[in-house]
């Protein structure tokens, strides 16, 4: 039975392995034992403290949740305030600063600046008596702030007690509480799935997560920290450079941004903003700038404050990632697949870099939670080579005579119906084989592999035969010429010919290949082969109704509504006629027949190892148009293993439950029967 004075031993041991590992993985980034590990040590600690509660302290690693929530915040005056600094928006700025710092120190020799990234977050003062943590609180108006103590504590990189020794008895340290990138895209997907409000980006989630009265919704919030400056400093001193105490403070276990760098005059400054500038979008947490500030402290005090900031600091702002402008109009604009995106035509506005006059505004789901009326004023973010995208509305700017954004009912490209789905945020045209936007990506699905097998007929030349006008539907391939063919660029006679000849071998197929290639929106191989099977003819099927369609096998209501908008919508039976007109055609067969259909009709295949003379899905294709069907595992009711090379275990499960196996060639010899 373990003794308290043992126990309190094992305690004291616990915790300072447990802050030496949190030392590791936060400040160092360069943890020495995996979290199981980590988790072993915390889960032996609790255990501990809740058995001898007596020996539990405030700065156990244990206490960072458990206090009640609170009424309201209470109020914190900083004995030295928390100042702002001065801005430059380009290097002239910068120079100017740069040159003040000499005229007022008298000096023309290069001067050491400590640069630093700046981070898009929520400045937080945190106070240090004899090494424990014993307040935080916000910046506030610089003067009087909030205390957020009981939240603060939450933060895992915020050390509830220093490592060390050396530090003065009270220590005021201050920094940026922010958070990371994909902490808040988490944050937003938890959010938007139980339908609740999102943040527009990760600095306001970091400042509404930081004022939460309850303790434990803190906790459960991505937030970190890096510590950069300091304020009250009592019972001991500090190193004489700005480099120097953040050097000191990572030896206390307080995180320092890994970025910082100790830079050579006006040069080493600018140098870093490049740097940094570039590195922006690839950090895991958002920056909007730089800080220089002079490196030693003594030139920091003969420089002074003004008003409400310090001589010896700049923020160097990158171009602002957001800004407010007017929503002039939102235009649908149709992409290769037929989805109808929003677009917002804005008043121009500089942002990120750059005039924008549009942005993305995702779909119509967005719109609706975001709010969106035209004539409002908008938040834009764009960020480096990202869309530029409508991210909020300021609602208290809202005109009166502001406008819904309303669905089109037709596509804005060939006027054909537009088809919101239950259950789908996008909008799709459903004029799929006649729509000029979504020409080239039909096409080249018309002519794969997989459905009506166009060899010879790739993207780059689909690209160049609707560029030139040659083909505007599928049914325009069926008419073309060797001439024409030989004409476009890296084409010759015998390509020409050959894919003259390819396109003419392709008007013979099955009707489940002609079903797939002609690209209905959650139609695949296998819905395609099953919609041929149970209807038997083309004719069949375009007749079908909704209710019809779901009693075929796996066809539920969602896909039952894109096949009957697809064959309801008269531009796409216009080009199926042109293509039936052409010559493409397929055995077709009435449901009836098809029962009677030779020796496959309710014959069940698996296949198993590589074919030599055909591919899996030519084989597949093959066993369906003759009736069979195709299953990708063994069971009783398996009627035949084909077997190449190279089988796996589907032949020993087969040969276990005695099912017939047939190599390739008498696989073949069944096909021609």
């Amino acid at each position: 039975m373990t003794s308290s004075r043992t126990a309190e031993r094992r305690i004291y041991a616990l915790r300072d392995q447990i802050n030496h590992h949190n030392y590791l993985y936060y400040v160092m980034d360069a943890p020495e034992i995996p979290d199981s590990e980590y988790d072993k040590l915390m889960r032996e600690l609790e255990e501990l403290e809740h058995k001898y509660p007596e020996l539990v302290t405030r700065d156990s690693p244990t206490q960072r949740i458990g206090a009640t929530p609170l009424a309201e915040f209470g109020e914190v005056r900083h004995e030295v305030p928390m100042l702002s600094l001065d801005n430059a928006f380009d290097e002239d700025e910068v120079l100017d600063f740069d040159r003040r710092v000499h005229e007022r120190l008298g000096t023309n020799a290069q001067l050491d600046y400590t640069a630093e990234p700046k981070l898009d977050g929520l400045a937080i003062s945190l106070v240090y008596e004899d090494g424990v943590l014993v307040r935080g609180a916000t910046r506030g108006d610089g003067t009087m702030g909030e205390d957020v103590t009981q939240n603060i504590r939450t933060i895992a990189s915020v050390p509830l007690r220093l490592l060390g020794n050396g530090f003065p008895a009270l220590l005021e340290t201050r920094g940026e509480i922010f958070m990371p990138k994909k902490g808040f895209e988490k944050l937003n997907a938890q959010a938007e799935s139980r339908h609740e409000k999102i943040f527009i980006n990760p600095r306001n989630a970091a400042a509404g997560s930081l004022r939460q009265l309850d303790a434990r919704i803190t906790a459960s919030r991505p937030l970190e920290f890096f510590a950069y400056a300091w304020g009250q400093v009592r019972g001991g001193s500090l190193p004489a450079r700005h480099s120097e105490v953040l050097e000191r403070f990572r030896d206390w276990g307080l995180r320092t941004n890994p970025e910082n760098r100790l830079v050579v005059g006006l040069e080493g400054c600018l140098q870093f903003y490049k740097q940094m500038a570039s590195k922006r979008n690839r950090l895991p947490y958002q920056i909007d700038g730089v800080v220089y500030k002079v490196d030693r402290l003594d030139l920091q005090r003969e420089l002074g404050y003004v008003a409400r900031a310090p001589r010896w600091a700049l923020a160097h702002k990158f171009p602002a990632e957001e800004a407010m402008t007017l929503l002039l109009a939102v235009e649908f604009q149709v992409g290769r697949t037929g989805a109808l995106t929003p677009v917002a035509r804005l008043q121009p506005v500089f942002v990120g870099g750059a005039n924008i006059s549009n942005a993305t505004l995702h779909n119509m789901d967005e719109i609706e939670r975001k709010d969106v009326h035209i004539g409002d004023t908008v938040i834009v973010r764009r960020a480096g080579d990202v869309i530029p995208e409508v991210v909020g509305v300021v609602l208290a700017k809202r005109p009166k005579n502001a406008q819904r954004v309303r669905l089109p009912c037709y596509c804005p490209e060939c006027g054909s119906k537009v088809l919101r789905l239950d259950g789908e945020a996008v909008v799709r045209c459903s004029g799929g084989l006649y729509c000029p936007a979504q020409r080239k990506e039909l096409i080249r699905h018309f002519a794969s592999r997989r459905a009506l097998n166009i060899e010879g007929l790739g993207e780059k030349l689909v690209e160049q035969l609707v560029d030139t006008g040659l083909v505007h539907t599928p049914a325009d391939l069926f008419s073309l010429s060797v001439a024409q063919l030989a004409g476009l660029e890296r084409m010759g006679d015998k390509s020409a010919q050959n894919l003259v000849n390819s396109i003419d071998h392709a008007r013979n197929t099955t009707l489940a290949r002609f079903l797939y290639a002609l690209g209905i929106r959650d139609v695949g191989e296998t819905t395609a082969g099953v919609l041929a099977r149970h209807f038997g003819t083309l004719e069949a099927l375009m007749a079908a109704d909704e209710t019809a369609l779901m009693q075929v096998a796996d066809v539920g209501p969602v896909v039952a509504a894109s096949i009957a908008a697809f064959f309801k919508e008269p531009h796409n039976r216009q080009v199926i006629s042109a293509l039936r007109t052409a010559g493409v055609r397929w055995p077709e067969h009435s449901v009836a027949q098809q029962v009677s259909l030779g020796p496959l009709c309710g014959k069940i295949f698996v296949l198993t190892g590589a074919l030599v003379h055909m591919t899996r899905d030519d084989a597949k294709a093959s066993i369906q148009a003759l009736g069979g069907k195709v299953s990708t595992s063994v069971s009783k009711k398996t009627d035949y293993v084909v077997v190449g090379e190279e089988p796996g275990t589907k032949l020993v499960e087969a040969q276990k439950l005695g099912i017939a196996q047939l190599d390739e060639r008498a696989f073949e010899r069944l096909l021609k029967q």
